[in-house]
C-alpha cells in the first residue's frame, strides 16, 4: 500500500481485482482535479465501465451519463457522454504521459474535457501537450494493468467506486 500523503487529492478506484491509488496534482490542473474530485463524491464514477481499453495504450472510462447502462444500446453510447457540468479548459503542462498518468479524455477541441479520463499502460510521450495531465497512479497499477480490453470490451470491467481518499472510511 502506497502511502497517501495528501487524502484530499488522493482518488480511490476500487476495481475487481483490487484498488487503484492515485495522486492528484491540483498544482498542474486545478480545475481537472476539482473536477474528478467533485464527480467522485457525487457517486457519479461508482459502476462506470471502461469502455476503450487498448493494450499497449491506454484505459479509458469516465462516460458518467452512458457508462452505468446495463443494456446493449446504451453501452454502445459509452464513451459518447459526460457530465452535466461544463466542459473544463485544457490544463496542458511539461509533465509527460508516462505509464501510470491521468489524462483527461476530451474530443476534438482542447477544451472539451469533462468527465472521462484514461490511464497510461504505458509512456505515450505522443499525447503530450494535447491532453491534460492530472495525476498518476501510486499503488494498484497491476489492477489496471488486468482491465479487460476491447474498443469496447465485450465483458467491460467497472470502476466499482470511486472516493477520495480523505472521505474513504
Amino acid at each position: 500500500m502506497a502511502e497517501i500523503r495528501d487524502p484530499e487529492n488522493t482518488i480511490l478506484i476500487e476495481l475487481k481485482d483490487g484498488m487503484v491509488t492515485i495522486e492528484l496534482m491540483p498544482e498542474i490542473a486545478p480545475r481537472h482535479c476539482e473536477r474528478i474530485k467533485e464527480l467522485s463524491r457525487e457517486g457519479a464514477y461508482d459502476g462506470v465501465i471502461f469502455h476503450r481499453v487498448i493494450d499497449g495504450f491506454m484505459a479509458q472510462t469516465g462516460d458518467v451519463l452512458h457508462g452505468k447502462q446495463s443494456d446493449g444500446l446504451n453501452l454502445r453510447l459509452a464513451g459518447t457522454g459526460a457530465s452535466a457540468k461544463p466542459n473544463l479548459p485544457a490544463e496542458f503542462s511539461g509533465i509527460p504521459h508516462d505509464r501510470g498518468t491521468l489524462g483527461a479524455a476530451r474530443g476534438g477541441n482542447p477544451n472539451s474535457a469533462n468527465s472521462q479520463f484514461f490511464i497510461n499502460f504505458k509512456n505515450n510521450h505522443f499525447l503530450n501537450g494535447q491532453y491534460t495531465v492530472y495525476g498518476r497512479v501510486i499503488d494498484g497499477m497491476e489492477h489496471v494493468d488486468s482491465i479487460q480490453r476491447g474498443e469496447p470490451p465485450v465483458n467491460p470491467d467497472r470502476m466499482i467506486s470511486m472516493k477520495v481518499a480523505a472521505d474513504a472510511a
